[in-house]
């Protein structure tokens, strides 16, 4: 079934499924009494927290990845208003919209039975979730519309597209009614929902989208101020599976193998050897982009060896990715050519190495595999894990109020220790401690340059890239560049392995805004092109506006689509 988005507002009374998403679950009553009670307003609060409403933006629109030779509808410039993430995208957070409202519109019908302050908590935690995928909207498809009514279909159909300019104070609206309603934090016998800290933190991140810094100072400060939150202890098991409620969560949801809500698509991430595919793996853009332990980039340390790239650098490049001739997942990972066997943990033998192209034509196309997140917990349940989906975390809220500081101008010390914060976790140490590359500068242009790069480093791999280059306008840059990889064995053996070049036969140039310069090498015929990404800066800021709707809904379609 079709649906519009003003048919969308009104779906949980009018429509009973779409797609494979239930519009009009028990936990959403449609009769005008439903929501009269706790147990009514807690079921329906809990719909809005299904999986389906919380998209993540993939890996697959950046360049942190490379997927053989294959490209997405962003990087390969073929995004328009039939794209599948597009529609999908659209629907599914009107859906999550509409119920909100409904929720929010009804829960004074509870008067009779609850507190004003227990109805004003409910309608919070409504609004937190209005709010967020409002968010979502405006960052990616621009001008929207906006409604905080449960409307039948003649009122909808008189909606118009609204600019940033007046939804946005209406999503911050949201969200400064949720941090001064809903609760700080919850016992260790409740389910964790949305908190004040999380209010405030989405609040900064579409702030910061929106290049309204003084807003995301201020949010991102007030979150930081509930001192509720702090890093987790160790960067490398903060993802896995068996770290459940980390301090460091902010807003996050659950999976569980048990109720089959798990994390996707894991066994393109895997080793060959470890019986995955590596067929989607970290690129060679992202390993260049993590600093050596002097803090420098690897084209102007003198302690970078492009010949052992994991050698000196920043912690998170070998927790992101899998270090040569160390042991993962039960196997030595080694993608030389002329490692045609590796060993076996578990056997106490060399076996034939499955991840050289070498041996499988399919194994990684860069030499690289993807080490954040994953374990031997992958391998079990038929390639299902159940990591908490974090959606966000207080690294991310400590970087958000840096680089709002940074672009308001105002330095200070907690600009530098927001940074040094997070750089000295990864370091394993204090922020005091002298044993890591703290960022000292006070320059507002260098500044820049760092918390960028301190970006890239941290979230590497968590659906955070790609609005970073899109607020950043450096997609047009970095996704018009190639993806590069391996030669072919026999090549590879010929020109890079035989003259002693292997693993990389130079060390690329990178420029102010952390970007690799990979040309001399390929022009050299040292490596080989994969894919040639391609990005329409005349109209990819923003995703088109689904087909569907400019078609039958009279909605304007965004420049150039």
């Amino acid at each position: 079934m079709k649906l519009k988005i003003f048919i969308t507002c009104i779906c949980t009374i009018l429509i009973t499924s779409c797609g494979t998403l239930d519009l009009n679950p028990l936990s959403d009553g449609s009769s005008e009494t439903w929501n009269s009670t706790a147990e009514e307003i807690e079921m329906s609060l809990n719909g809005l927290y299904k999986d389906a409403f919380w998209m993540v933006d993939s890996e697959e629109w950046a360049d942190d990845y490379i997927y053989r030779d294959a490209l997405s509808p962003i990087t390969g410039s073929s995004l328009n208003g039939q794209t599948d993430f597009v529609k999908t995208w659209w629907t599914n957070t009107y859906k999550a919209i509409a119920r909100a409202n409904i929720v929010i519109s009804s829960v004074d019908r509870a008067a009779a039975v609850l507190s004003k302050a227990q109805i004003d908590r409910y309608a919070a935690e409504a609004r937190f979730v209005r709010a967020c995928q409002y968010s979502r909207l405006l960052s990616h498809y621009g001008n929207i519309i906006y409604t905080e009514k449960d409307l039948d279909i003649e009122e909808a159909l008189t909606l118009k597209q609204e600019d940033k300019t007046t939804v946005l104070p209406k999503i911050y609206a949201d969200f400064d009614f949720a941090a001064g309603t809903l609760k700080t934090t919850y016992g260790n016998s409740e389910l964790k929902r949305a908190s004040a800290g999380a209010a405030y933190a989405m609040k900064a991140r579409i702030a910061l989208q929106m290049g309204d810094w003084a807003t995301a100072k201020t949010a991102a400060k007030a979150c930081m101020d509930l001192k509720l939150y702090n890093l987790h202890s160790n960067f490398d098991n903060l993802f896995i599976s068996k770290t459940k409620n980390s301090v460091e969560t902010i807003f996050g949801l659950p999976r569980s193998i048990a109720l089959k809500v798990v994390q996707g698509d894991t066994q393109n991430y895997v080793t060959r050897n470890a019986g995955g595919f590596a067929a989607k793996d970290p690129s060679w853009d992202l390993l260049c982009s993590f600093l050596c332990t002097d803090g420098l980039p690897i084209d102007k340390s003198p302690l970078y060896n492009p010949r052992r790239p994991f050698l000196n650098r920043d912690p998170r490049c070998k927790a992101t990715i899998v270090e040569f001739q160390t042991s993962f997942l039960g196997y030595t990972y080694q993608p030389h050519p002329d490692s045609l066997t590796v060993f076996k943990v578990a056997d106490n033998k060399y076996v034939e190495n499955k991840d050289t192209r070498s041996v499988a034509q399919f194994a990684s196309f860069n030499g690289l595999v993807l080490k954040k997140g994953v374990d031997s917990d992958w391998l079990l349940n038929s390639w299902s894990v159940e990591p908490d989906k974090i959606l966000i975390r207080y690294a991310d809220v400590l970087l958000m109020y840096a680089e709002a500081k940074i672009e308001l101008n105002e330095i200070d010390q907690t600009v530098l220790d927001a940074i040094n914060t997070v750089r000295a976790r990864a370091y394993g140490v204090a922020l005091s401690a002298t044993t890591y590359p703290a960022v000292k500068t006070q320059v507002q242009s260098e500044l820049r340059k760092a918390v960028r790069i301190e970006r890239r480093m941290e979230f590497a791999f968590e659906g955070i890239r790609y609005m970073d280059i899109i607020r950043w306008k450096l997609a047009e840059k970095v996704l018009n560049k190639i993806n590069y990889g391996l030669l072919d064995p026999a090549d590879l053996r010929t020109k890079v392995v035989k003259p002693g070049l292997w693993f990389f036969p130079s060390t690329p140039v990178i420029d102010e805004d952390g970007s690799a310069d990979f040309t001399p090498m390929f022009t050299a015929g040292l490596i080989k092109q994969i894919a040639v990404r391609k990005f329409d800066a005349t109209r990819q800021y923003l995703w088109p506006i689904p087909t569907t709707e400019i078609l039958t809904s009279g909605l304007k379609q965004n420049p150039n689509y």
